[in-house]
């Protein structure tokens, strides 16, 4: 891990065309602005978690949900 040390107003590079200010300083909390492309996405790390944890149960279809999908769905001729 790279560890870099910035006061209010300084900005740092990733890559070309991320950057991250830093635009205020309270307490234990530090306020943080991010410059990225649209298609790049930026989550907090709980919600990504969150998100990965949901992609991974949505992938464990079991056989049973399978067959269940199937006597729903008819297929077409």
């Amino acid at each position: 891990m790279l560890v870099l040390t910035r006061k209010i107003k300084e900005t740092l590079v990733i890559g070309e065309d991320i950057r991250v200010t830093i635009l205020e300083v309270s307490g234990d909390q530090v306020k943080l602005g991010i410059e990225a492309p649209r298609q790049v996405r930026v989550y907090r790390q709980e919600v990504f978690d969150a998100i990965q944890e949901a992609n991974r149960q949505a992938a464990q279809a079991s056989c049973a949900d399978l067959a269940s999908l199937g006597k729903i769905i008819k297929p077409t001729e």
